[in-house]
C-alpha cells in the first residue's frame, strides 16, 4: 500500500489509523490533563491523545516557551507557581475548556432580546456568544473591541454593528487604549459581556494593564454587567485587577466550579448561573 498517511505539523508520517490533531488542540488537551494529574510523562500523553513521542515533545517545549509548563526528565508537569502575566496564545486559548464554553455561550445567547445594545469583550467564551447570535439572526447594536467578533457580526445584517478603535494588542485582534476607551466611557449599553483571565474570591483580574482598562471601561458603559468565566477561571489572581464582583451584576459559569468558590460566591451579592455542561469522552485526556 502506498498511499501516505496524513501528517503531523513536524512533518513525520503518522501511524496508520492515527487521526491528526491541529495543534492547539492537542495542547488543550495536554493542559487539561495537567490540571487534573499534576504531572505526566511523554509516552502516557501520546497514548492518551494519540499522537507520537516526538509530536508531544514538541508540543511540551511550545508550552514550555509560553510558560505554562515545566519539563521534568521524561515528561512536564504545570508550573509551581502560576505566572500572573501568563495567557495562552489566541489559538490554544479557544480550545481550552470548549464545550463549558459553548454551554455557557449558548445560555447567555438566549438571555439577549432583540433590540438590545450589547458590548462584547474580547474574550473567547464571548466570540461563542457572538457566533450564537448571528445563527439566531438576532438583531441587537452590537460594541466590540474584538476584530474576531466584529467578523463574526459583520456576517449578520441584524446587527449594527460598532468597533471603537484602538491599537491592536500584539498577537491578538484585540483592540486597547484610545480612542476606544474614550468612546466606551460615552455609551449607556443595555448590557456588557466580559471575559476574565481570573476571580479570586471578590476579585477579577487580568493579565495586562491596558486589558483590565479595557473592561473597566466597559463596566462603566453599561446597566448590567455579565461576567462568563468558565469553572477553570476560578484560580489565582492575575497580574492587575479589573474590578471588584459588586461592580458587576452577574457571573455565568459551568457545573465543573470548584463547590468552595461556589460557595463563597454565593455569600456575594451577584447573581449567579451555574450552566450544566454535556462533556463528551476526552479520549482518556
Amino acid at each position: 500500500m502506498n498511499s501516505r498517511e496524513s501528517q503531523g505539523d513536524g512533518g513525520e508520517e503518522a501511524p496508520r489509523g492515527r487521526v491528526e490533531m491541529i495543534p492547539a488542540k492537542r495542547r488543550a488537551l495536554i493542559l487539561e490533563r495537567l490540571r487534573r494529574e499534576g504531572a505526566a510523562g511523554i509516552q502516557e500523553l501520546a497514548d492518551a491523545i494519540n499522537a507520537s513521542p516526538s509530536t508531544i515533545r514538541r508540543d511540551l517545549e511550545h508550552l514550555v516557551k509560553q510558560g505554562a509548563l515545566e519539563r521534568t526528565h521524561g515528561g512536564a508537569l504545570l508550573q509551581s507557581t502560576a505566572r500572573a502575566t501568563f495567557e495562552p496564545d489566541i489559538a490554544l486559548a479557544a480550545q481550552l475548556r470548549r464545550e463549558e464554553k459553548n454551554a455557557i455561550a449558548a445560555a447567555v445567547a438566549e438571555e439577549l432580546r432583540p433590540g438590545q445594545s450589547v458590548i462584547f469583550d474580547a474574550s473567547t467564551t464571548v466570540l461563542a456568544v457572538a457566533r450564537a447570535v448571528a445563527a439566531r439572526r438576532l438583531p441587537l447594536t452590537a460594541v466590540t473591541n474584538s476584530l474576531a467578533i466584529a467578523q463574526v457580526l459583520a456576517d449578520a445584517p441584524e446587527v449594527h454593528l460598532i468597533v471603537p478603535g484602538g491599537t491592536v494588542r500584539p498577537g491578538s485582534t484585540t483592540l486597547v487604549g484610545r480612542p476606544g476607551e474614550d468612546f466606551l466611557r460615552s455609551l449607556h449599553a443595555d448590557m456588557a459581556l466580559l471575559g476574565t483571565h481570573a476571580i479570586t474570591g471578590r476579585t477579577l483580574t487580568e493579565t495586562s494593564l491596558d486589558v483590565a482598562a479595557m473592561k473597566q471601561a466597559m463596566i462603566a458603559a453599561a446597566r448590567h454587567v455579565m461576567v462568563l468565566a468558565d469553572s477553570s477561571k476560578f484560580t489565582a489572581p492575575s497580574f492587575c485587577t479589573i474590578c471588584d464582583v459588586a461592580d458587576i451584576q452577574e457571573i455565568v459559569t459551568d457545573d465543573g466550579i470548584d463547590p468552595l468558590a461556589l460557595e463563597e460566591l454565593r455569600q456575594l451579592n451577584v447573581v449567579l448561573r451555574v450552566v450544566p455542561v454535556l462533556r463528551q469522552d476526552r479520549r482518556r485526556v
